[in-house]
């Protein structure tokens, strides 16, 4: 038999979708992958209804079908300002994980560095090393999750092709202020650097965060590669519609990336979801007091219950410290494992989300039901 590709020698499984697995096995409530358990809105299912009857149901365009683009364009410029040509700045991908993986491979070259803040969602480091780059990690340091300016800065200066920036982040629910936005922008400028943006939590924001578009400062928006999803602002996380919104040039190349990658997203899913994206603006405002109530409500829980934690400013996920139940000489990955098994909580290990070496948090996200979370904690109180 021949040998195997080097580049993928290291990789492992998805730890996340892992960790679902598990939780599964022992039917333990599921906090780890982070989907919600409750339905999309009404208004979308009812138009998937009709189109599964009406279609279309055959190839859309490659880069996503025409209406959904310009409804996509029509959201972005109403949220960010920015005006974005459907037809010249838009790619409709396989979920925002394509999305991240074709604008990776569309801007860097085999043996450029990318730079990686950690911790980091798990699929950037791997975006990253099959496309041949290699990726430079900078840490966010706990509890708030702040960045040095001085190591940014020296990672620049090693001849950065790309930064990727999740805001909010997953999974420390980092939101980005406008003042450290600036210096990222300022630093891509400098040292002529493109910054692909992973948005995918916008519009879950905790007051009084706000969420700042990178390419809505000056000199970014040629140098932005945005990319997006409506899984999480729709609760469709298994519909796989992301999107990349970018200069013309670099769309260009992510068009014909994603065509040999996936082909197109699927045209019966965009149709339905075009009514999504015309949603006026109550239901973000709902959305987001929907998730500040399961925020409160969970993190409230785990504060009564004596965990310590970091407070999530955005998106749906909280780091929490295990040291005290921790025991000897036991990783953080068979503590979740153990979590599952015994308690019947599922959660990821952090150490699957940080470069530098951590085995004493967890990651669990709260995007569930409210007795879903409450028994959740009826669990965890049983540590």
């Amino acid at each position: 038999m021949p040998s195997l590709s080097t580049r993928t020698a290291d990789f492992t499984d998805s730890v996340i979708r892992r960790m679902t697995r598990i939780s599964l096995k022992y039917g333990a409530i599921n906090l780890s992958q982070g989907f919600p358990d409750f339905d999309p809105p009404k208004e979308i299912t009812d138009r998937l209804a009709e189109v599964a009857l009406q279609g279309p149901h055959q190839y859309a365009l490659t880069w996503g079908a025409q209406n959904f683009r310009e409804a996509l364009a029509k959201k972005q410029e109403h949220f960010s300002g920015m005006k974005v040509d459907p037809n010249k700045e838009i790619v409709v991908t396989c979920g925002s994980t394509e999305a991240m993986m074709a604008a990776v491979m569309s801007v860097v070259n085999p043996g450029e560095k990318v730079i990686v803040f950690s911790p980091f969602y798990e699929n950037y480091g791997a975006d990253a090393i099959l496309s041949g780059a290699e990726p430079i990690y900078v840490p966010l340091i706990p509890p708030e999750f702040h960045f040095d300016p001085e190591v940014l800065e020296d990672a620049f200066r090693q001849g950065v092709k790309a930064l990727i920036l999740c805001n909010p982040s997953n999974p420390c629910g980092k939101v980005f202020t406008y003042e450290e936005m600036k210096i990222i922008a300022d630093l891509a400028v400098k040292y002529d650097t493109f910054v692909i943006t992973d948005e995918v939590y916008e519009h879950i924001i905790y007051e009084p965060h706000k969420h700042v578009y990178m390419a809505s400062l000056p000199g970014m928006r040629e140098r932005t590669i945005i990319c997006n999803s409506l899984s999480k602002t729709y609760s469709i996380t298994g519909w796989r519609l992301g999107y990349v919104i970018a200069p013309e040039a670099v769309v260009d190349r992510v068009k014909k990336v994603h065509d040999f990658l996936t082909v197109g997203a699927a045209a019966p899913l965009m149709e339905a979801a075009v009514v999504g994206l015309e949603m006026p603006d109550s239901y973000y405002q709902e959305l987001q007091a929907h998730y500040s109530h399961m925020k409160q409500l969970f993190t409230g829980g785990l504060k009564n219950l004596g965990f310590e934690f970091t407070d999530p400013q955005g998106a749906y996920y909280v780091m929490v410290d295990i040291s005290k139940w921790l025991k000897k000489g036991e990783t953080d990955l068979e503590f979740c494992e153990r979590l599952a098994r015994d308690i019947g909580v599922g959660a990821v290990p952090g150490s699957s989300f940080f470069k530098e070496d951590v085995n004493h948090l967890i990651r669990f996200h709260f995007a569930k039901q409210d007795e879903t979370l409450l028994g959740a904690l009826d669990r965890l109180s049983k540590l």
